[in-house]
């Protein structure tokens, strides 16, 4: 029987300069399980960053495709066909 590997996550390293002040308000403000563990901070405060600003660029993204005349007249035509349906199996109670 083969054994499962799992896939290895490639790590690069990084120096960077944080202020202090900042480096004491995040062991603060850190869980009870991240505390002591500067690297696991930083990784997911990082991620989180990256998930709001993914979050951020995904609706600035759709705020512009419901403001573009192409999208809207495809949307337009889109609901037109399907109006006929809107109602279909409801009742007028």
């Amino acid at each position: 029987m083969k054994s499962q590997k799992t896939p290895q996550i490639k790590t690069v390293r990084r120096s960077i300069a944080i202020p202090l002040q900042l480096v004491e308000e995040i062991h603060r403000m850190a869980p009870p399980e991240m505390e002591g563990n500067f690297n696991r901070l930083v990784v997911t405060a990082l991620r989180e960053y990256s998930a709001r600003r993914q979050k951020t660029f995904f609706e600035k993204e759709m705020a512009l495709m419901a403001i573009d005349p192409g999208i809207r007249c495809v949307l337009d035509d889109i609901s037109s066909e399907f109006i006929h349906a809107d109602y279909d199996g409801l009742s007028d109670d």
